[in-house]
């Protein structure tokens, strides 16, 4: 456990090597924040990681990555853990918080194919890879003639998976190859017109304990409040309709001197029928403008597209 006198911190992690990259990011800009202290990192798997199987909404959602982390924190055996926020589930724990929110990268989707330069130049019958049902309906909706198929694993089984010949193309965050030092393999950004990002999409989230107050001060300079304005406003839109892997819905806003733009929309896993919806306004009131957003959004029928999705996955 931290302690202020012997200056010691240990974060939980997943192992994956994207995953171990962000802990190492927090530990290296803590370090360099209170250069005295010892920080290490406990690497860990998760079910999330063990179950490549099957898709996640069918067994159990987001939070399959977070909670070996969580365990850990409360045992003790860690003080602090690193997500990527868009895997943190829209209600945590009791017993856990955010402690911050770090600026963003690059929110987008990437393209990534050995063969194709975009999603326009996939032949009829391609086979497109993704772990998204967002990413299933927003593909669905503008290319009915690709076929999409499920692709688990982390960055790196992804992408032997696309190499090996498995997939045409697929679709993952831009974040993660960029942090990773693989833009290389970003044949092309889809701008979130084509395909807005999911709630959190290339934020990184450190989660606390939420009785260890000494360290929201500690952690405090990691914070980016633009960042953490933003995502508010998408996860406030998420969890108005029961945000998780299990339905296809994308939130996405923006902040620019103090004014917040904020889109989102659901859709039917097969993009048949998609509710999309746009607000803007005082970047400081994000809670505010996510339930205005959803409101909008409901006033589309929401509720009954996500019906139809729940009931597809209940099958």
């Amino acid at each position: 456990m931290t302690s202020f006198a012997t200056k010691k911190l240990i974060i939980a992690s997943r192992e994956s090597r994207l995953a171990m990259w962000q802990a190492e990011h927090v530990r290296d800009r803590l370090a360099a924040l209170y250069p005295d202290w010892q920080i290490d990192i406990l690497g860990m798997t998760t079910r999330g990681d063990q179950i490549l199987d099957k898709a996640l909404s069918k067994v159990g959602g987001k939070g399959l990555f977070v909670k070996e982390l969580e365990v850990a924190m409360a045992e003790g055996r860690a003080d602090l853990a690193v997500h990527s926020l868009k895997d943190v589930p829209m209600d945590l724990p009791e017993g856990f918080a955010l402690a911050a929110i770090m600026e963003r990268e690059d929110p987008r989707d990437a393209f990534v194919s050995n063969d194709y330069a975009s999603l326009d130049d996939l032949p009829a019958g391609a086979v497109v890879g993704t772990s998204s049902l967002r990413r299933q309906a927003l593909i669905s909706a503008r290319y009915p003639h690709l076929v999409i198929r499920p692709l688990r694993g982390n960055l790196d089984t992804r992408l032997r998976k696309l190499d090996n010949g498995e997939y045409a193309a697929i679709i993952l965050a831009a974040a993660g190859l960029k942090r990773l030092g693989l833009p290389e393999r970003i044949r092309a950004c889809l701008e979130p017109g084509q395909s807005l990002p999911a709630a959190g999409q290339g934020a990184m989230a450190i989660e606390i304990p939420d009785n260890r107050p000494e360290l929201l001060s500690l952690l405090a300079p990691l914070n980016h409040r633009d960042t953490a304005l933003a995502v508010t406003a998408e996860r406030t839109v998420s969890k108005a309709f029961g945000g998780s892997c299990q339905i296809p819905l994308a939130a996405f806003a923006t902040v620019n001197q103090g004014q917040m733009q904020i889109q989102a929309m659901v859709a039917t896993p097969d993009g048949s029928r998609i509710a999309r919806a746009e607000v803007s306004g005082d970047a400081s009131q994000p809670q505010a403008l996510g339930a205005q957003l959803a409101a909008a959004l409901s006033a589309q029928d929401a509720e009954a597209i996500l019906a139809v999705c729940k009931a597809e996955i209940s099958e």
